[in-house]
Order: C-alpha cells, then structure tokens, then sequence
C-alpha cells in the first residue's frame, strides 16, 4: 500500500457480493465473456504478427482501425472476475495470453496490435497521428487509446498471483519497452500532434506498469502522457473550461494525474525527489468541476461525448447523454480521490453513480450493456448486441459488471470503512464483516461482524438520507458528522436505519425541472414500449430511432408545494411509486431496473389547471465536425475535399480555399425544420456558405461583437428546401435525409463549424 494512500480498496478476492440483483449482473457478464472467441479476439493479433490462423476477427469495431480495443477490457474483466470469483476463467485467460505473447515474439518490437491494417504496416497508425494523419477509416483511429486497453488489461492481469501473472507481466514489461522507447523519442511538436488524439489513460497504465516493476523508465514514459497546460488550466478554474472537450478523452487523463501522485509523490525518479502534489489538486479539481458543473442526477455526463458549458445541462438533454465510459471513468477517479483524502463526497458520488448509471447500463435478461443514456424523456436504453458492435462502452461494460464488489470497503489498519451499503461479505484475516442491505426499498442497513479481532468500522452517513439512526446489539449509539465510528469485534450485530424520502434535483439552467430521487435510487416514468425502433449514430451506435412523450411538462395547483414536500406528491406502492396531484397520471420505479420501457426523469413544474400548447423543440439530428467517428458513419457520410479537422482543445472542421464539406442529415418534412450551427467569434471576418441540396441557405461574411467565444446560428429551412430531399436506406430503416454542404466564399476558406451541426424541429402551427 502507497504512502500516499489512507484508505485501500479492499482486494476484490476479499468481498463476496450477495446482493441477488448484483449476482445475477455478475453472472450475465461472466456468461457472455465465456461466450466470446478467444481466437476471433486475437485474429487480428495473428494477422498483424504474420501469423496463419483459421480464426476471423469479430465485425462491428473490432473490424475497424479501433480493433483490439475489445480484447484489452477483455483482459481486465477476465482477471477482475477471477479475482472476484476464483474460479471459472483462468483457464480463459491463460489462453489469451498465450496467444498474445505468440504473437508479440513474432513482431519482435514488443508491440501486440489487432486493429484493421493499414498502410505502413503493424506500426501504420502510430506512424500516421505523429504525422497528422487521422481519418479514422483509412489512416488512424484511436492507436494509443487502443494500446491503454491492451496495457491496462494485462497490467490488471499481472496483480494476479501465479504463473498467469507472471506471464502477464513479461508481455506487459515488453509493450511498455515500446511505448518508452517511441515516446521518449518525440520532439515537442510531435507530442503536441499526437496528445491531440484521444489516448485514454496512457500515463495512468504506465505509472501502473512502474508501481508493479519499479523501473523509472516506465514512470518517464508516463510523463510523457501527463498534459501539464490541461491541468493548470483545470486549477485556474476558468469558467466553461471543458466547453468542447471530449469527456472521455479528457477523465482519464485525471485519472493518470491522480496515479502520479499515488504512485511518485515523495519518490526518487532520476535523482530527483518528486513533489506530484499539483497533480492531486488538477485531480480534485476536475472532480469538483465534472460534478458540479456538468453531471446529471443519474451521475453521468456529456453529450453526445462532449462537455458543454459549465451548469448547461436542460439545454443539452437529448437521445445521446451519458456515455457509460466516462461514468466508469468518473468511478475510478472517485474511489482513487477517497483513498487518498478520505472524504466522504467522493463515495456519495460512487453510490449514486454505480447505482443509477452502472446498474442502470446492463439488461439483466441479456448482460447487454448501453453507451448512451438519454436525459431527454420519451427515448429508452439500448443495449449492445453480443458479436458484432464491440463499441468502446460494451467493454467498459465487460469491466463494470466482473468488479461489483470494487468500491464496498475500503482498509486502514485495523479500521474498515463501508462506502456502498449493498449485500455483501468482507473477509479478512481474523475476521468477516457481513451488510444486510435492500435500499432503498428497505430502510434498515445490518452489519454484523465474526472473528477474534477488534476493528473499527466508519459508516458512512450518505448524503441523501433524512435522518440516520445507529444501534448496536439493540443499543443506540451516538456519532455526528459524514461517518459514523463504531469498534466491534466477534458476535457484534449493528443497525443503520437511513431515512429514505422522496427528493428533487433540478438543473441549474432551468429552474423549473426537476428528477425525482428516493432514497438514492433515481426515479423515472414509465411510458410504455410503443415503437421500440433503432436507428445509428456515428460508426455503428445504436440509438432510440424516434422519441415519443405526451409531454415533458406537469402541472400543479400549488407547484412550490411540491417543491418543498415532494413526498407529499408520490405515493410508493410496492416497487411502483404513483405521482399524485398532477394534470395527467404517471407511474414511476427506479430507473437502474429499467430497460424495456421509453422513460422520463425529468419534468417541467408548472402551475394552474390548463394545458398550454407548447412547441416541442425536437433534436433530430447531430453531426459532429472534426470528430471522424460521428461524420463518416452510414448517415451523415461525409464528403469532403481540402479540409481540417482538430480535437486537440475543441473539435471543429473548416475548408481551405476550394475544398468544401457535406453531411447528409435527417429533416421531417411534416414539421418546421431549423439548422443550427455553432461558430466562433475568432473566425470574424471569414466567410461561410451552406447549400441545402445545392439552395443556397446561408451565405454571410462573419462579424461577432457579443462575449461569447462560440455562438450559435439557427437557420430555418424553408418547405421549399425541404421538399428537396431524397430517401436513403439504412439498415432496416429509411431515412429522410438533405445534404448540407459547407465552404468559404470563392477564393477565401471558410469559418470554422465548432462541436455540432444539428437539425431540430418544432410543430407546424
């Protein structure tokens, strides 16, 4: 255990999770890992390796320049669930490495890649991000987020005891060799050129690999990684920071600060003594920032992946929130914040977190799990399928549910802490400690404890409880503040009763929407399964093909009433809670058991017994520019010609003199239609053109004088223009669909197109 740690995680080996909801999640996912191929996950390992085998790589993305993303989760869910279970999947995992120490030998650099090759061989697509290269189809994807997954997965294999660990290691110590030596080699402009391309958590394994090995060039190598402008720009604490910014690009690069400091703080590396305690506080800080500023009462985050500006949250609730990754980042960074400072507000974040956006994530019929889930009410969840998506969240996914007992408990000498209060056992040296837990639906909390040893438990109070009670073999016990602390030994026998009550969260850019929690589970109406169509986004990502909502809006006869009493409002019925008091009747349940039904969390309060008519402003579509993945799918198919694209600070796409952009996007000919762009006032003076299947729509020379860096530009398209669009089929479905094409005036290059391109429409009146 690091210096620099209070509190350790309890080893997973230790907790037995006994909550029957959580068993059945861990058994749905250790099914569907034993139903993958081992060897088509490493077919294009062999291919890459030069080596034959009768084995085709899975479709979906792991048929992609992304591929072998998969395999990397695969490996730390593998280990995770043998470290949970002890059984059933070593043999699984023996195997795959020894398939990919095979095909490590035989490249003979150290590297081990299985994405699609591209030109330039097995080293093409690190070769072409360090030359700016980046069409995600033909040149790069992601390359170093691909070689986290592979190096975090057999980083996590190698804390495994035995041989399988061992050999972990040695493939592990082989790929960080290649990573230090490629790094270590980059100038200044090429690290610029390459950190500007999502690379997960590079430096968060590296420092990983150097806590296993002690070997200071893995630790160097990580540095390297270490974003130092991103994280000073984090603590000035400058408003709308991560306006723009990739989420799950971004999380993990806090989480490799945060290991800096676990790992080197108080360290001897090169000579020098290091001092990583600016990393602890870019950590804490964009902890702070995330989830004040930009989270949902589930605990999720973005949308469509991306960061908005600070506390705008109504006004980006759509069918694309909440990409489950950044949620199991997040995670991560909390546990590591707790174990580091102790405070209590990183474990209330873990609760409400696992609870209503990780539980939320998984079918319990199927093991499936989501990438997004929407905020926008009258959309539904949908989840992966088993053999031919492989998206980046199925194997977050493949790691969320093989660890449910991470995050319980947490060890300081003869002191345990409990951050979650689900089922579960701790076994320890001389001891067991056991919780009884059923919340919300059951108040009481009982923990009991076996053994010869005397230890002190820290409960913690949540943030959400009403009011807290605590006994001890029937007598009450006294505490004050976040936890309470009670010695026990052999026979003891404690009861937690944490109030559980109806509560509302609103958003802060709409001071009229409100969720509804109970206790700490999230709430959300059930609309029903009409339509249950899907449609894709981006490359190959299933999302709700249509939106249906009576409405989004709630009247009351006294609406601050129900503002300040909300339990007076909803009445529980068994697992069903009835919203009472409202213009229309609705039925609400907690939302983490939710997955076959549309669904809204969140209203609009209104007062008085008449409905107005309301225009419902629907997003329809969303294209983002610069961001290969959601430009060159199925729908949007991009064209274009002499154009750039970044995603360094902000993702945008503009043209240079002569070259242009087009995007098919969807438009509903039965409503008004509206496109609306995103500029930036440093684009003043430069041009812009957009044609609607070749109509002119807009054509204007730029001139911005408000405060703003990016503003917005609605355009209204005129039934003319959108009678000019054409059918296209897609999939199983067909789309409505007009080809937006961007460029500058003759002669000059065009303004620049900032985060998103989107259609939306409101009813005809």
């Amino acid at each position: 255990m690091s210096g620099n740690i209070m509190w350790s995680p309890a080893a997973l080996g230790g907790v037995r999770v006994t909550d029957p909801y959580c068993k059945n999640a861990f058994e749905k996912e250790r099914e569907y890992l034993l139903s993958l191929s081992a060897g088509r996950l490493l077919a294009g390992f062999y291919e890459n390796a030069g080596l034959k085998t009768s084995f085709v790589r899975y479709a979906g993305w792991e048929g992609m320049l992304i591929g072998g993303h998969t395999l990397g989760h695969y490996l730390s869910a593998l280990s995770l669930a043998y470290a949970s279970s002890g059984d059933g999947v070593l043999e699984r995992l023996g195997l795959i490495l020894s398939g990919l120490s095979e095909c490590q030998e035989a490249v003979g650099t150290g590297l081990i890649w299985g994405a699609a090759p591209v030109e330039g061989g097995v080293e093409g697509q690190f070769d072409n991000v360090e030359a700016g290269k980046t069409d995600i189809m033909k040149q790069a994807w992601v390359p170093w987020y691909t070689l986290h997954k592979l190096l975090a997965g057999l980083v996590e294999a190698a804390r495994l005891p035995g041989p399988v660990g061992e050999q972990a290691l040695g493939i592990a110590r082989k790929l960080g060799d290649w990573v230090v030596q490629r790094a270590l080699g980059w100038d200044a402009r090429t690290r610029k050129r390459v950190l500007a391309v999502e690379y997960g958590g590079m430096n968060d394994s590296l420092y990983a690999l150097y806590e296993l090995t002690r070997e200071e060039r893995y630790a160097c190598a990580a540095h390297v990684f270490d974003e130092d402008a991103l994280f000073e720009g984090i603590l000035a604490g400058r408003k709308d920071f991560l306006d723009g910014k990739h989420a799950n690009t971004t999380i993990p690069k806090f989480l490799g600060a945060l290991n800096r400091y676990v790992t080197l703080h108080g360290e001897t590396v090169g000579g020098k003594r290091v001092d990583a305690g600016f990393y602890l506080a870019a950590a804490r800080a964009f902890f702070d920032t995330v989830v004040l500023h930009h989270t949902y009462v589930t605990g999720g985050n973005s949308e469509w992946e991306h960061f908005g500006k600070d506390d705008i949250l109504d006004a980006e609730r759509t069918n694309c929130n909440c990409e489950t990754c950044n949620v199991y980042n997040m995670l991560k960074l909390a546990r590591g914040l707790f174990a580091v400072t102790g405070e209590s507000k990183y474990l209330d974040y873990y609760d409400n977190a696992f609870t209503n956006a990780i539980l939320s994530s998984q079918d319990p019929e199927t093991g499936m799990t989501t990438y997004f889930q929407p905020m926008a009410g009258g959309f539904f969840k949908v989840f992966s399928r088993p053999y031919d998506k492989f998206w980046c969240c199925t194997g977050s996914g493949m790691e969320n549910f093989s660890k449910l007992g991470d995050g319980i408990f947490y060890l300081r000498g003869e002191s345990i802490a409990i951050g979650r209060y689900l089922s579960s056992e701790l076994n320890i040296a001389g001891a067991r400690i056991a919780v009884e837990a059923d919340l919300p639906m059951r108040s009481d909390v009982t923990i009991s404890a076996e053994g010869d040893r005397t230890l002190s438990l820290f409960l913690r109070i949540p943030d959400w409880c009403d009011g807290a009670r605590l006994e001890k073999n029937g007598s009450a016990v006294a505490f004050e503040g976040r936890f309470a602390r009670v010695p026990v030994c052999g026979g003891d026998v404690l009861r937690l009763h944490l109030l559980c009550a109806v509560s509302l969260h609103g958003l802060p850019d709409a001071g009229d929407v409100f969720a509804f929690k109970y206790g700490n589970a999230v709430l959300s109406a059930d609309l029903g399964r009409e339509d249950m169509r899907e449609t894709e986004t981006g490359v190959e990502v299933n999302i709700p093909a249509r939106r249906i909502l009576p409405t989004e809006t709630l009247y009351f006869q006294d609406r601050q009433d129900v503002i300040d009493h909300p339990g007076r409002y909803m009445r529980r019925e068994g697992d069903k809670f009835l919203l009472q008091g409202a213009d229309i009747p609705l039925t609400f349940g907690l939302h983490y058991k939710r997955h076959l039904e549309r669904y809204a969390i969140y209203y609009r309060f209104r007062e008085g017994e008449g409905r107005a008519e309301e225009a419902e402003r629907t997003a329809l579509d969303s294209v983002q520019p610069g961001y290969g993945q959601y430009e060159r799918d199925a729908l949007h198919e991009m064209r274009e010609e002499n154009t750039v694209s970044a995603m360094s600070e902000r993702t945008y796409r503009y043209a240079r003199v002569g070259g242009y952009f087009a995007y098919d996007m969807r438009v509903d000919p039965a409503a008004r239609n509206f496109l609306e762009i995103n500029l930036g006032r440093c684009d003043n003076g430069k041009t812009l053109r957009i044609t609607a299947a070749g109509r002119e729509i807009f054509s204007e020379r730029l001139l911005y004088t408000m405060g703003d860096t990016l503003y917005k530009k609605r355009i209204e398209l005129t039934d003319e223009v959108v009678r000019l669009a054409h059918e296209k089929q897609l999939g199983g479905e067909r789309a409505t669909v007009l080809e937006f094409r961007f460029e500058g005036a003759k002669g000059r290059v065009s303004a620049k197109l900032f985060e998103s391109v989107g259609i939306y429409t409101e009813p005809k009146t």
